[in-house]
């Protein structure tokens, strides 16, 4: 993107921290509104971590390098900004390997309900936990289908969304008590409780019990999206989306300001001042540029925000951890499975569970808070070039290229911080191990290489996402996720902060998280509100 190395002006009614999504949708949206809006990043591209990177030399693909699955961006959004976005539906769940009867097998899990029936059947010789499996989920699509309406307006207290949800049972199974309740009573089979239990773990470091309920909020969030809890693809990468929204913000008259790391908010609560300079390069002298604002908006994490403005750490305030490991590879072909009922192609077309069963979970948390990378990590995979193989290059999508993301459970950043070369090297050869126990050859041997001749393969550790993104110890959701309903002091909108002309329109406010934009349209909500 083109880069412009001053403000076109010295005064805005609102400067945005940060030209992640939510960022560009906060923009977008105030521009579209009349304001005067100047986005500050840091980076030489706006998108944040959902962006598409070129991310092995020389080989035409293009991945989504960090966000990767879309679930609760509403179309609201899309349809608001009149973004050329879309997506498409996964035409498998997931697929789950284990060995049954001493030979491999697997659960599979597809629109089809009655080989979805079979699979569980084939597995735990019952229906009790496909007919198990259909109420859980039919009781948490009513859940979402009335919570995720709520996202985009003013936040409900606790009372108010208990009564949108209207269901006791279904209240008390994911607002009050742990989940690991709900999913021991409902379901017998191991594996089958674990795939369940995932869903509550991603990037987020806690167990099935954690009576804070920590795995509640992120299991919440990954089953209402768009009321149906369906993760979906980006056609044309996560960057098509970012591309869009920058789009439309500058359309509307945002300026878009790259290369340029902010340094210090100022404000009296009435008027801001935004202090920013050059990122390090050969335009970096030190000096800093002043931007006045009459509100400014952070898409940054809240531990973030609180520095840039001088404020004192709130003790009370966990620091935020990530807890992830994530992978990205380019494959020459799609591996053999030792499960050979399945085809690959349907196997990596949906999400891929790796080490998930209940038990292997619950072992590789325990492993991890005592500071020792999993002997055998819980991670999954998908495969987007299946769904849309237009993040391929011409000759890569006809020779049978494809992508694999992988998403590792339970490594949280203390688990990298000594030699952090040395502990993603262990994360990594750990992580493929367990791959390849489920695969009939190497997944080496599928690993397309670079044009230096090196295997197409990467790991990004918290620390790393912490390095690229600017995310506190890596964590995808800036800070631990919420339930998305208002205590005292919350606020109107979940955006606010303690200064009145300073608000969150990042992935740290109340019903942030994941690529929604929902916090950045909460914020510009909030602000032509008042």
């Amino acid at each position: 993107m083109h880069s412009v190395s001053s403000p076109a002006r010295s005064s805005y009614d609102v400067v945005i921290v940060g030209a992640g999504h939510n960022g560009l949708v906060a923009a977008a949206y105030l521009a579209r509104a009349g304001r005067s809006v100047l986005v500050l990043e840091r980076q030489d591209h706006a998108g944040g971590a959902a962006v598409s990177a070129q991310a092995f030399n020389g080989v035409d693909a293009r991945l989504s390098r960090y966000s990767y699955l879309v679930s609760l961006l509403p179309q609201k959004i899309v349809q608001d900004l009149g973004l050329k976005f879309r997506t498409r539906q996964r035409r498998i769940s997931s697929y789950t390997p284990t060995v049954v009867g001493g030979r491999p097998s697997g659960l599979l899990v597809e629109e089809d309900a009655a080989r979805t029936r079979e699979s569980f059947r084939q597995l735990t010789g019952s229906d009790h936990d496909f007919e198990s499996w259909q109420q859980f989920y039919g009781m948490t699509q009513q859940v979402a289908r009335k919570v995720f309406p709520t996202l985009t307006g003013p936040l409900p207290d606790r009372a108010e969304l208990e009564r949108i949800v209207d269901d006791k049972e279904a209240w008390e199974a994911l607002f009050e008590r742990p989940l690991g309740e709900a999913v021991e009573a409902r379901f017998s089979h191991d594996l089958v409780r674990g795939v369940v239990l995932t869903d509550a773990l991603i990037g987020t470091f806690t167990h099935a019990h954690d009576e804070s309920l920590l795995q509640n909020r992120c299991f919440l969030y990954h089953v209402i999206g768009n009321g149906t809890g369906d993760w979906n693809v980006p056609v044309g990468g996560m960057g098509a989306l970012t591309g869009a929204l920058a789009d439309a913000a500058r359309a509307a008259g945002a300026e878009i300001l790259l290369d340029q790391e902010v340094v210090g908010i100022d404000t009296d609560g009435a008027e801001a001042e935004v202090r920013f300079r050059p990122v390090e390069g050969e335009r970096h002298d030190g000096r800093e540029t002043k931007a006045a604002a009459g509100t400014v908006l952070a898409n940054v994490a809240p531990a973030t925000l609180s520095r840039l403005l001088g404020d004192d750490h709130d003790p009370a305030q966990p620091a935020p951890e990530g807890a992830q490991l994530k992978v990205n590879m380019l494959l020459r072909r799609l591996p053999k499975l030792r499960d050979r009922s399945v085809d690959p192609r349907d196997a990596f077309a949906g999400t891929f569970h790796i080490a998930e069963s209940y038990s292997q979970l619950e072992t590789a948390y325990r492993e991890a808070a005592a500071g020792r990378i999993p002997g055998t990590p819980p991670s999954e995979i998908y495969c987007h070039s299946l769904t849309d193989p237009s993040i391929l290059g011409p000759e890569l999508a006809a020779s049978g290229h494809h992508t694999l993301t992988l998403f590792g459970l339970h490594m949280p950043a203390r688990l990298f911080a000594g030699d952090a070369d040395a502990a993603r090297a262990e994360a990594l050869r750990a992580t493929v191990a367990a791959l390849d126990a489920c695969l009939d050859e190497p997944i080496a041997d599928c690993l397309a290489v670079d044009a230096d001749g090196r295997p197409c393969i990467e790991a990004k550790t918290p620390q790393d996402l912490e390095a690229a993104l600017g995310l506190p110890s890596g964590h995808i959701f800036h800070r631990d996720l919420s339930f998305p309903y208002g205590e005292e002091g919350s606020g109107r909108w979940g955006v606010e902060t303690g200064h009145r002309n300073v608000l969150l329109c990042g992935a740290g406010a109340i019903r942030g998280g994941g690529v929604s934009g929902i916090p950045g349209h909460n914020a510009a909500m909030a602000l032509l509100e008042r």
